[in-house]
């Protein structure tokens, strides 16, 4: 594979719980190619948000390497990986993680401001009608329903342009209906900005539309699957 977005080699995670020492990824090694979109399914408990978690940098590898972006990741203090995700990445998560006291506008705006962006808020405000917000800019979060609030959790993490989009169950807390348009609009976002997409999901009609998924289970790589040869 030419210029990998991301490789791992032979990562693992282990933490240290109640019961003693958890093996949670035991030795998961692929490469993402630079705009394409992967899908991480399993079961329940195989360790796919862990795994996006340890691309996004937000739990450090105990074994192995991690490298995006020609950056490995496992030595980086918390404050280079902050950095590091700033400057490369939008986030998105089930639960939205909007800030309850800032309107939507500033919740897509403020981590940009944060970053030096001179136009965050024109940037922030073009995103919110890009996702189909526009009468909603000034409104809180409790103001707002689900499928809405997630659309401004995808405007704050595409609205920086990033090179790489990490999403972990987009669509776990909306209706069939609802999770069908944050999934249009997520891959719409991926093609407007030609970032590469990576999401963990049980939905199948999700991992369809990606260009291979990767399937976990017990914290081992079970199978890694173009979208042509599923078809």
């Amino acid at each position: 594979m030419v210029d990998p977005v991301a490789r791992l080699e032979n990562a693992q995670l282990s933490l240290d719980g109640n019961a003693g020492r958890v093996d949670i990824l035991r030795g998961i090694s692929f490469e993402v190619a630079r705009g394409e979109t992967l899908g991480l399914i399993g079961p329940s408990g195989s360790g796919k948000s862990s795994l996006l978690m340890l691309l996004g940098g937000l739990e450090r590898a105990t074994g192995g390497a991690v490298r995006v972006l020609g950056q490995d990741l496992t030595p980086m203090g918390e404050d280079a990986l902050a950095r590091f995700r700033r400057q490369h990445m939008g986030v998105v998560f089930q639960s939205f993680h909007l800030i309850p006291t800032m309107t939507a506008l500033e919740n897509v705006a403020t981590p940009m401001e944060l970053a030096g962006a001179a136009d965050a808020f024109e940037r922030a405000e073009a995103e919110l009608q890009a996702v189909g917000l526009a009468d909603r800019v000034h409104h809180y979060p409790a103001q707002m329903s689900g499928g809405e609030q997630q659309r401004v959790a995808l405007a704050r993490a595409a609205a920086p342009r990033p090179e790489i989009l990490l999403a972990d169950e987009p669509t776990g807390n909306l209706d069939g209906t609802t999770g069908q348009a944050i999934m249009d609009l997520l891959f719409g976002l991926r093609d407007r900005h030609g970032a590469t997409l990576i999401l963990v999901t049980h939905a199948p009609e999700l991992a369809q539309r990606c260009d291979r998924t990767i399937r976990l289970v017990d914290g081992q790589l079970e199978t890694d699957t173009l979208a042509s040869a599923a078809e």
